[in-house]
């Protein structure tokens, strides 16, 4: 039956039904048993076997989550009260070379994961991309796809015809896998989603369309549905004939304006955002609540996606970044995607989980499966490893000799990990060098020489000064040296951006210049490349072997004997910057900034008996401790604080200032070309009600609603902070890192409806970008 026809239903293979609640769940929801799923044909609601369904899931990502943990993480979900996973699958997580898959090794195996979860009862939301965002690197799509200096992402084949040939391998793969899971096939697959949040990127129907034919030609032939913050679906038309629409951050509120402007089919919470993503740098974990939201849409029996409802832990190399389009503000993800979510990282519930289940329980008005118990964990005693090999003593081959301009790594078929580009220096002057651009961390040696490094990453005096690091491309001072010194720029990669139009390549991305004292910047040339990708087959041919204790770039190697196993953290606080390996699995990246400082081993990668731990650091000659804790925030940063952001003006671009930056109560609020200036900073201070007081640095001062106001245009500006209600915050994000700030007295936004210097800041009914802010974390 065509999907587009009256009734939008997927029609299954022949099997023995079996009762279906769909008060709790799905506890009947056998392999092979015969159900339909569709859509009513007002678009009203979504129909499983001919009657209203809400869907009410639970993000979980299975390449995030040990194997070991699989069928606890979804229990934890059915306990809830859902009844459906939502998956992302990660196209880059399974093509390891091109046109070579894997479905079995790590966390792989994403067809097992469904399983589990029709084993426990669960329906599954499949996300396969090819592009999907969720902090993962380069959004899911493989790296090597930028060895072409021409490269395109997320276009249909007439624009650029090698990424839709390489995204077709990946269909076709993917689809051998999922395809006897489909609903249609007797599984628990309901909805297959086309791209992410397409809207935020472009508005080429032609290439959504294009995808959902891919799919559908590899016999996924269940519903299809797209993701899209509403203001960009209402912009870019980027949903698709016939597909349910899913919403990023839907309210019960914006789904019924959805509905009303796409009256056709149903529409969803897509990704109710429990929580939120934390960059490396910022001071705290990001947290978040979705109770309001959460009681009204059970209120209505509205459908939604809990994102994330577990988010598990980007393990090795695939924390993704966020920057703006031109590729400048690069701020990386941490290791850990905690996400401020009902079940941490580790699998515990957490304070919202009690509270988010009773609301779902009460709303149901029945009794929820048990809480499965938290996994075992294991803190042992400290161990301080040994030195055990240098990077320098370890260096391979170089896959380019001569070359004119350093290249990025993927230019010579390198994904991740460390690079080393060397030439020589002219004459023995000091001076200055300039790298354009480094991406995104580098450490610079002149004949084995430390002289300092490099940060895409803006790092304050504190962090910066010791390690002589210099933000940005420079320039960094070199010291005196031999005539034709050799130059090392040893450059870490960190996570490709996932959101967005910027094409980040990882390495030197251009030239590099030396400029001798008193003389002109000359670029250097006759650069050799050393790929250091720190894999399996690196490690295995790693030597044991350090002829430079003083030089900068080691592995140290400490041993763990265990009579017992569960999770641990691992304390990375006394190390700098690097990464870590447990018998050989990569548990991902450390850096002193934190605000992640412990790094999460679960109990698959251990061994009773003899564990080998090794620490890359880039910095450290001297070992320090290694600790294990019971928790990701066991382990804090020495200076812990409110969250400062700049508030920025979507429309316009400006920040939220005070006139004249006064430091007097009474002073208007305005718009203003940002500067850093502390009267452009604000701290966002919780109440602990879901509001927050907006504090400015300068003034110490409150945002405040003037005289108590319930009319749109009052004009906002600082008063003594009161705690009143004129004076508290709902902070509300969208899809696309944008928020609404909203008064909690006079349910208004704050707006700016001018654009230039000077401009008022008022309080308005909610109104596109007006009234649409970024928080860019200070």
């Amino acid at each position: 039956m065509d999907r587009r026809s009256f009734l939008k239903v997927a029609t299954l293979s022949p099997a023995a039904a079996l009762a279906l609640n769909t008060a709790v769940g799905a506890p009947a929801l056998a392999a092979g048993a015969t159900h339909t799923f569709g859509f009513a044909a007002d678009g009203s609601a979504f129909l499983l076997d001919g009657k209203p369904f809400q869907i009410r899931s639970g993000e979980i990502h299975s390449a995030r989550v040990p194997v070991e943990h699989w069928r606890h993480r979804i229990q934890m979900a059915k306990a809830l009260g859902l009844n459906t996973i939502g998956l992302y699958d990660f196209w880059n997580y399974h093509e390891v070379a091109p046109g070579t898959f894997d479905f079995s090794t790590e966390r792989r195996n994403i067809a097992e994961f469904i399983r589990i979860a029709q084993d426990e009862g669960m329906w599954v939301l499949l996300r396969p991309g090819p592009y999907v965002c969720a902090e993962w690197d380069l959004g899911g799509i493989p790296a090597r796809v930028l060895a072409d200096v021409n490269a395109k992402i997320r276009v249909r084949t007439a624009e650029y015809p090698r990424h839709m040939t390489a995204f077709r391998r990946y269909a076709t793969a993917l689809a051998e896998q999922v395809r006897p899971l489909l609903i249609t096939n007797g599984g628990p697959i309901l909805m297959c989603q086309v791209e992410n949040e397409y809207g935020s990127f472009a508005g080429d129907q032609r290439y959504l369309q294009e995808i959902q034919r891919v799919w559908a030609g590899n016999g996924i032939n269940v519903p299809f549905y797209t993701e899209d913050g509403l203001g960009q679906l209402q912009a870019n038309r980027t949903n698709i004939p016939g597909g349910a629409i899913a919403l990023s951050g839907g309210d019960a509120n914006t789904i019924a304006n959805c509905r009303r402007q796409f009256p056709d089919v149903p529409a969803m919470s897509g990704e109710l955002y429990s929580g939120w993503l934390t960059h490396w740098g910022h001071r705290t974990f990001a947290s978040g609540t979705v109770t309001s939201q959460l009681t009204g849409l059970m209120a209505r029996g509205l459908s939604f996606n809990l994102y994330m409802f577990h988010g598990g832990t980007s393990f090795g190399y695939w924390s993704g970044a966020n920057a703006a389009n031109d590729g400048s503000g690069y701020q990386p993800d941490i290791t850990s995607y905690d996400y401020g979510s009902p079940v941490s990282e580790q699998g515990v519930a957490t304070e919202l989980y009690p509270t988010y289940r009773q609301i779902i329980a009460s709303a149901l008005g029945t009794t929820l499966p048990a809480v499965p118990a938290a996994p075992p964990v294991i803190t042992p005693e400290p161990v301080t490893p040994n030195r055990y090999a240098s990077l320098w003593d370890n260096l391979p081959r170089p896959v380019r000799t001569g070359a004119a301009r350093p290249q990025p790594m993927e230019m010579h078929g390198q994904d991740f990990g460390l690079v080393l580009y060397r030439s020589t220096l002219p004459g023995s002057a000091a001076g200055e060098l300039t790298v354009d651009a480094v991406h995104d961390y580098a450490t610079v040696f002149v004949d084995a020489s430390y002289q300092g490094g490099y940060t895409r990453v803006p790092l304050g005096a504190a962090v910066a000064q010791p390690l002589r690091l210099v933000n940005g491309n420079g320039p960094l001072p070199l010291t005196t040296h031999a005539a034709g010194a050799r130059l090392d720029v040893l450059v870490e990669g960190m996570g490709r951006v996932n959101y967005g139009h910027a094409i980040d390549r990882k390495g030197i991305t251009s030239s590099v210049r030396f400029a001798p004292d008193g003389e002109a910047a000359a670029e250097l040339s006759e650069w050799s490349t050393y790929p250091l990708p720190l894999d399996e087959r690196w490690w295995k041919a790693l030597q044991p072997k350090v002829s430079d204790a003083a030089r900068p770039g080691q592995v140290f190697r400490a041993e763990l004997t265990l009579d017992e196993l569960g999770d641990t953290y691992l304390d990375m606080s006394g190390w700098t910057k690097g990464l870590v390996f447990v018998n050989g699995h990569n548990l991902g990246r450390y850096w002193k900034i934190g605000p992640q400082l412990a790094l999460f081993c679960p109990v698959g990668f251990l061994v009773k008996g003899r564990n080998v731990i090794d620490v890359v650091d880039l910095h450290q000659t001297e070992a320090a401790a290694i600790g294990f804790v019971a928790a990701l925030g066991d382990v804090q940063p020495p200076s812990q604080g409110g969250t400062t952001y700049a508030v920025k003006h979507v429309a316009s671009g400006k920040v939220l200032g005070i006139a004249g930056d006064s430091a007097t109560a009474g002073a208007y609020a305005e718009l203003a070309t940002e500067s850093g200036a502390a009267a452009q900073q604000w701290d966002a201070v919780p109440n602990g009600t879901g509001y927050v007081s907006l504090i400015n640095r300068h003034s110490g001062l409150a945002l405040d609603n003037f005289n108590h106001s319930m009319q749109p245009g009052n004009r906002l500006g600082q008063w003594d902070d009161t705690g009143g209600a004129n004076q508290q915050w709902e902070l509300t994000r969208g899809g696309d890192f944008t928020y609404t700030i909203r008064n909690r007295e006079s349910g208004l936004y704050v707006a700016a409806l001018g654009t230039a210097d000077g401009s008022p800041v008022t309080q308005e009914q909610l109104s596109g970008t007006s009234t649409q802010w970024r928080l860019d974390e200070v």
